[in-house]
C-alpha cells in the first residue's frame, strides 16, 4: 500500500487506488449517514476524521437491493453511510482539470453511483476529473414527512456539489470548471439544478441525458405519502414514518404512488400524474416548475447539453398487458388524433402507425415524456447557450435505441462485460468516439461541436449510424409541447 495515493480533504486524509492512467478514491463520505433521527432530515456535516480514511471499495448505496432488470447494471452496497462520493483523477499534482460531476438515474427510486459504467477513468484520460455522487431515493428522498424538510434527495445533490467546492482541487480539479451531468433521472436532477437560483454558484455547465423532470406538485406529493402511511398502517407522522424500515417503505411506495388506479389507468400514470417520486415543488427549494424559471432567466448564463434517444420507452410496450397490446391501432390513433395539435406527431411517425399498437404507444409515451421536454427547454432558453442532440443508433438486441442504450457510448466504455447485453458484440466504436468526444469538448469549452440551438433555429446532431446535422429532428416533438 505504499504506492497508495492519500489525499487531505477538508473533513480528513483519504487512501485510494493507483490504476491504469487513473487515481480512484471511493466511498467519501459528504454527509453523515441519514439514519436514527438524522433520518428524515437535511444532510448533516461529516464528523472530521484525522486517521488516513481507507477510500479504496464503493461506499454504501441507497438502492438496498439490485434491480434484476435493469438496463444499466446498478451494484447496491450495504451499510448506512449512504451519502458519498467517488472520484476518479488523472493526477493529484496540484493541476486544476474540469471537473464532470454524474448524478445517476433510475427514476428517483433506485440506481446506483457505483455502476461499472460510471466509472470515470475514460474522462480521465482525456484529461478530465470525474465525481459520482449518491442521494437519498425515493420516499426517503422524496417523500412529504411532517416535521422534516421536503426535496431531501435534491439536498443531498447540493451537499455534494458544495463538497466538490470544498474539496475537488486537492484532487487536480478546478472547482471553477463543475459541469454537472446525468442521464434518466440525473438528466432530470440535471436540469431541476439548472433551473434552482440557489444552485447556481455549485456549476458552470450542464448536460442532461435523456432528462426526466420530477416537478411533482406538493400537494400530490403529500397524498402519495399519506397513502403510502396508510398501506402500511403507520401514521404519517415523523415518528410513523421512522417506525417504518426501508425496505417496507420501498416495497409499496410505486404502489402507494398510484393512488388506487388499475390497469391500462396505471400503465399510462406517467402521463397524467409524472413519476412516482422524485423532486417537488415546494414552493421553497423548488419555487416553481423547471421550465418557468429558464422562462425567468434562471441558469440563462451556464452551457446546456441535451437530448433523448429516439424510442425512451417504446421496448416497455412490446412486453405491455394484452389489453394494452390488442388495442386496435385505429383506435389508439384516434385517441392520440382527438388534439390536432398533435397531427403533425402522427405525420412524422407514420412508420410505427403502420405497425401495432405498441410501438404506436411507445414511441408516443417516449416523446411526450422525454423528446417534447428537450424541445421545450431549448425553446424556453431562447438565446442562453444550448446544444441538443437526438440519439437514433438502433440496438440490435433491444430493436429500439432505447432508453440507457447510449450511456455506454457518452462513457466509452463500450468493451465494459454488460454492455453487449444491450449493444449486442459489435457496436460502433466511432459512434463511442464522436459522442465521448462531444462531451469532453463540452466538460473542457462549453460546446460540443455542432451549432448552437439558437445559432441555427432547431439545429440538432443526430447520432446513429451516419451522425449528421438535421435542423427538423425534433419537429415531431415540437408538436407535444
Amino acid at each position: 500500500m505504499t504506492d497508495a495515493p492519500i489525499v487531505l480533504t477538508a473533513e480528513g486524509p483519504v487512501r485510494g487506488i493507483r490504476r491504469d492512467g487513473s487515481l480512484a478514491f471511493l466511498g467519501i463520505p459528504f454527509a453523515a449517514p441519514p439514519t436514527g433521527r438524522r433520518r428524515f432530515q437535511a444532510p448533516q456535516p461529516v464528523q472530521p476524521w484525522t486517521e488516513v480514511r481507507d477510500a479504496t471499495v464503493p461506499g454504501a448505496t441507497p438502492q438496498r437491493r439490485e434491480e434484476p432488470n435493469a438496463l444499466i447494471p446498478e451494484p447496491s452496497v450495504p451499510g448506512a453511510g449512504t451519502l458519498n462520493v467517488n472520484v476518479f483523477t488523472p493526477g493529484v499534482d496540484g493541476e486544476r482539470r474540469p471537473v464532470l460531476v454524474w448524478i445517476h438515474g433510475g427514476g428517483y427510486s433506485a440506481g446506483s453511483p457505483a455502476s461499472p459504467w460510471y466509472d470515470g477513468g475514460t474522462f480521465n484520460r482525456d484529461g478530465v476529473v470525474t465525481v459520482t455522487v449518491s442521494y437519498r431515493l425515493g420516499f426517503d428522498g422524496f417523500g412529504v414527512v411532517p416535521g422534516a424538510p421536503d426535496n431531501r434527495g435534491v439536498r443531498d445533490w447540493l451537499a455534494a456539489l458544495e463538497w466538490v467546492q470544498r474539496n475537488i482541487a486537492a484532487f487536480g480539479g478546478d472547482p471553477a470548471r463543475v459541469t454537472i451531468a446525468g442521464q434518466s433521472a440525473g438528466g432530470g436532477a440535471v436540469l431541476t439544478l439548472l433551473g434552482m437560483a440557489s444552485a447556481q454558484h455549485l456549476f458552470h455547465a450542464a448536460m442532461a441525458f435523456s432528462g426526466a423532470l420530477g416537478d411533482i406538485p406538493r400537494d400530490l406529493a403529500k397524498r402519495r405519502s399519506v397513502r403510502l402511511a396508510r398501506m402500511l398502517a403507520i401514521e404519517p407522522t415523523l415518528a410513523g414514518f421512522r417506525s417504518a424500515s426501508e425496505g417496507q417503505l420501498t416495497r409499496r411506495q410505486f404502489e402507494a404512488s398510484l393512488l388506487g388506479k388499475k390497469g391500462l389507468a396505471a400503465t399510462t400514470a406517467v402521463l397524467t400524474d409524472g413519476l412516482p417520486w422524485g423532486p417537488v415543488i415546494d414552493g421553497d427549494l423548488i419555487e416553481r416548475p423547471t421550465v418557468q424559471s429558464y422562462a425567468q432567466g434562471v441558469g440563462a448564463d451556464k452551457p446546456l447539453l441535451l437530448g433523448a434517444t429516439d424510442d425512451e420507452f417504446t421496448m416497455v410496450f412490446d412486453t405491455a398487458p394484452w389489453a394494452v397490446r390488442f388495442v386496435p391501432p385505429a383506435l389508439a390513433l384516434r385517441l392520440i388524433a382527438n388534439d390536432p395539435a398533435r397531427r403533425p406527431w402522427l405525420a412524422a411517425n407514420r412508420k410505427h402507425l403502420r405497425r401495432s399498437t405498441a410501438p404506436i404507444l411507445g414511441r408516443y409515451v417516449s416523446d411526450r415524456v422525454f423528446r417534447s421536454l428537450v424541445a421545450r427547454v431549448a425553446e424556453t432558453r431562447a438565446s442562453a447557450p444550448t446544444w441538443v442532440y437526438r440519439f437514433a443508433w438502433v440496438s440490435p438486441v433491444k430493436g429500439w435505441a432505447c432508453h440507457c442504450l447510449d450511456v455506454p457510448f457518452w462513457f466509452d466504455c463500450l468493451d465494459e462485460p454488460h454492455v453487449a447485453s444491450l449493444t449486442g458484440e459489435d457496436p460502433p466504436q466511432e459512434l463511442a468516439d464522436q459522442m465521448h468526444g462531444a462531451a469532453v469538448s463540452f466538460v473542457r469549452g462549453g460546446d460540443p461541436g455542432w451549432p448552437a440551438w439558437r445559432t441555427e433555429p432547431g439545429t440538432t446532431r443526430v447520432f446513429g449510424e451516419s451522425p449528421a446535422l438535421s435542423t427538423t429532428a425534433y419537429d415531431d416533438a415540437l408538436a407535444l409541447v
